[in-house]
């Protein structure tokens, strides 16, 4: 009887260990690894991009909620924000951070040298001090170059040949981001080429960019590029019946006359695609800068009409999209 019941207890007990076998498998389960999406905008005007960035995890294998987790950080166009929201990823101990523009990236990296960080900028990474060179980047930082710097002048000579008669012009810019003076000097010079008079207005808050709409009328501006986020813009430029250009082809999608510039959709896949990777295991000192090719012209013919312009068969013919 006394070897019955040892037996009886050793099977119960083998029984009750076998129980516990999941949960303890489930406790010594490694957590999903967290990226960190730093960005200067808001998640409204990010959505498309946000949509191609998971399409690029999505080439490596990982789908949020599945097998990776994003904790997003939006400064919602307050770049003073960015390092407060920079530290409070590096103390959630993300593996990768992903830096939408240039001023992101930078309070990333200032934030940590350790963490791998992959950005999307339009400057020069290598001028900013993001990275040592293009082909061997260094460090822990990596990521993808647009070339919407770059095009900025061609937006102004854009925009004259859709309004020739304007004489006066006007650029509006967000004085926080750290590349403002130098991308309006570029306009200015652009303009000055064209016989252009050129203004510089500055707006950081969604109240002082339709203050700035509202100053257009003082300054007899014939037409505004623009170089500041806010998802009001498409429609503020309808609403004030200003010839704009933008270089996001949601402002022309939103009744902004023309956007031009590179496809961020495009860059952000990729930024996607390089995150996934070094989840994987890939080091950003081994992964080259790659700087995007593709450029976009995106007409609304919509706003024309309604602005009154008629556009020169020359500058349809160069659009890659006309919204009719």
């Amino acid at each position: 009887m006394r070897i019955c019941l040892r037996r009886r207890e050793f099977i119960a007990a083998l029984g009750g260990a076998a129980a516990a076998w999941p949960l303890a498998t489930r406790a010594q389960r490694p957590a999903m690894p967290i990226i960190g999406f730093l960005d200067s905008g808001s998640p409204a005007a990010s959505a498309d991009r946000v949509a191609a960035f998971h399409r690029g995890l999505g080439e490596t294998g990982h789908v949020e909620g599945r097998n990776v987790l994003v904790e997003y950080r939006w400064a919602e166009g307050h770049y003073d924000q960015l390092p407060v929201l920079a530290a409070d990823l590096v103390r959630r101990k993300v593996a990768v951070i992903v830096a939408g523009g240039g001023p992101s990236a930078l309070a990333a990296k200032t934030e940590s040298m350790t963490i791998p960080i992959v950005f999307s900028t339009a400057a020069d990474p290598v001028e900013i001090g993001l990275v040592a060179s293009m082909s061997r980047p260094g460090g822990n930082v990596t990521g993808i170059i647009n070339l919407n710097v770059e095009v900025g002048p061609k937006r102004v000579e854009l925009l004259h040949e859709a309004v020739p008669t304007a004489t006066i012009m006007a650029g509006l810019a967000n004085p926080a981001n750290p590349n403002a003076e130098a991308i309006s000097r570029e306009k200015q010079a652009a303009a000055r080429s064209l016989g252009l008079e050129f203004h510089v207005l500055h707006a950081s808050t969604e109240r002082e960019v339709e203050g700035a709409f509202a100053s257009l009328r003082q300054l007899r501006a014939g037409g505004l590029v623009i170089d500041t986020r806010s998802e009001l813009l498409g429609g503020l430029a309808l609403r004030h019946a200003v010839p704009a250009i933008y270089q996001y082809p949601e402002f022309t999608a939103a009744g902004g006359l023309m956007s031009y510039g590179g496809s961020l959709t495009d860059d952000y896949r990729l930024v996607g695609n390089y995150t996934g990777r070094i989840l994987k295991g890939e080091k950003p000192a081994d992964l080259p800068v790659q700087q995007a090719s593709k450029i976009e012209l995106i007409i609304n013919l919509k706003t024309a009409k309604a602005l009154g312009i008629s556009l020169p068969f020359t500058l349809l013919a160069l659009a890659n999209e006309v919204i009719e």
